[in-house]
């Protein structure tokens, strides 16, 4: 009885401070000083921004950024870096977690219910998210006056309108807190969180602070170490020893812990700046801040191959078609890479002055990947049924195009599916048909048209199939280079 009598005391607290604490509509802090107020001149320059940055693609899963927040004369452009990097993929909850710049206080507070404006309109907040958080630790409670003056969560907010119309937030923002309070905040997020794709987890933080453009690049050189190690508590002890600087250090911490937890493996540094750099102003004596953009990820299981290696497969497609014209064999493989030896899908696509002329592939990788191309690459040349066997004649005139494919992954969602990135493979039956990851640029299809033709045109299916319980949907990544580009 003690146990239940303190459950439910706690849940009436819960629902009375939120119902009398939580602001139903929460207005901005730093409208017109940290970013513009007027909503034109504001996506305007949110969208310049994002066409500005060029962060190096990546083909697994992101479960979180790491992103600055200060002005976004100084690290807007810096924060687009991750923005544009997860632009398209189907979130539809952001769990935003930042520091307290204005009020000292032990623990974490969460935003419980309402929504957050922004000169772009109002950001609803994930309730149910919200509570699967709030008061499951004595260091998680709602603090309102945490949010009355910070700018940390707030600054975000517009980029996650921009880049994911509709979007859901629960806001966060720690004061004080141990290691052992961010593994908890870490293990609750991940259970809330749980198989759940559609959730983003940013956390907002700024790097060095003083006086040395110098030593400004040495600090967050080592603190940038132990984010890309993905060390929580050796960034946290550094952080604590005064070794590394991150305003935002709790929030870093725990979301390095959190995605670490699930699954994550690999932190890339995106972008990395300071405001010196950013102004030009680099005088020692000058007041100097870092930014960098990170994002964490869990492989898919494909693996980079470097410019020797798709050099090498193209070489060996090539001699194959060639090998088979004038022998009518296969041609033998020996002094193969060892990472070319593992057994991965492929697709060998021929273009004949632009135009399609051949693709044949293996979806699931049964053979090592250089025979696979090997024997695809003859496929293509001789058997794809909608066109003639290639002759000598035109060889020299073909290019080749090799596509080193991920592990199929069924998803219950086309939400899941980020058009450009997945290919897809739709099952139903005996009938099945499969679209490659380019197709989606190439034509420029809507999500819906590139399914719709993927079943009529590639599985002999109606074209609403793709929308029937009874269909399977898998997606997967591909890596594609050409004879054109290398």
């Amino acid at each position: 009885m003690r146990v239940f009598g303190g459950n439910l005391i706690s849940l009436l607290f819960f629902l009375y401070a939120c119902n009398l604490s939580a602001q139903e509509v929460k207005e901005p802090n730093v409208a017109g000083a940290f970013y513009p107020d007027d909503p034109r001149e504001l996506s305007r320059e949110i969208d310049n921004f994002l066409d500005s940055a060029d962060p190096r693609p990546v083909e697994a899963d992101i479960t979180a950024l790491i992103c600055p927040h200060a002005g976004y004369a100084f690290s807007g452009q810096a924060a687009a870096f991750g923005y544009k990097l997860v632009k398209g993929r189907p979130y539809k909850t952001a769990v935003v977690i930042g520091p307290s710049h204005h009020l000292g206080f032990r623990g974490v507070s969460i935003y419980p219910q309402g929504s957050f404006r922004t000169p772009l309109g109002e950001l609803e907040i994930d309730k149910d998210l919200a509570e699967k958080l709030l008061y499951k630790d004595k260091d998680i409670y709602f603090e309102p006056a945490a949010f009355e003056k910070e700018h940390s969560v707030e600054v975000q907010l517009p980029f996650l309108q921009k880049v994911f119309p509709g979007i859901k937030i629960v806001p966060i923002v720690t004061g004080n807190a141990s290691l052992a309070a961010c593994q908890r905040l870490a293990g609750l997020l991940k259970e809330a969180i749980g198989g759940r794709k559609d959730v983003l987890v940013i956390a907002s933080t700024d790097m060095y602070h003083g006086y040395d453009h110098d030593q400004a690049d040495l600090i967050d050189g080592l603190t940038l170490s132990y984010l890309e190690k993905m060390d929580a508590p050796g960034l946290y002890e550094g952080l604590e020893e005064n070794r590394l600087q991150l305003c935002g250090g709790v929030a870093a911490v725990t979301t390095l812990i959190m995605a670490k937890d699930l699954g994550c493996d690999r932190l890339y540094i995106l972008r990395h700046t300071n405001s010196a750099e950013v102004t030009g102003r680099k005088t020692k004596g000058t007041w100097t801040v870092g930014y960098s953009s990170c994002a964490l990820t869990a492989d898919r299981g494909i693996f980079m191959l470097n410019k020797d290696q798709k050099k090498r497969l193209l070489m060996i497609a090539r001699n194959s078609i060639e090998n088979y014209l004038n022998t009518g064999q296969m041609c033998k493989l020996s002094d193969i890479d060892p990472l070319l030896n593992k057994e991965m899908g492929s697709f060998v696509t021929l273009h004949k002055q632009g135009n399609l002329r051949g693709c044949i592939g293996s979806l699931i990788g049964r053979q090592p990947l250089c025979f696979t191309v090997r024997d695809m690459a003859v496929e293509a040349a001789l058997n794809d049924p909608r066109f003639s066997p290639l002759t000598q004649n035109e060889l020299e005139d073909v290019e080749i195009e090799i596509s080193v494919l991920s592990p199929l992954k069924k998803v219950d969602s086309v939400d899941e599916i980020i058009m450009g990135t997945h290919g897809v493979l739709v099952r139903s039956g005996f009938n099945s048909g499969v679209f490659l990851p380019q197709v989606a640029v190439e034509t420029k299809w809507s999500k819906e048209d590139f399914l719709s033709e993927l079943c009529s045109q590639k599985a002999g299916l109606s074209r609403n199939a793709w929308k029937e319980k009874s269909t399977e949907i898998y997606i997967f990544t591909a890596e594609v280079f050409s004879e054109k580009e290398l």
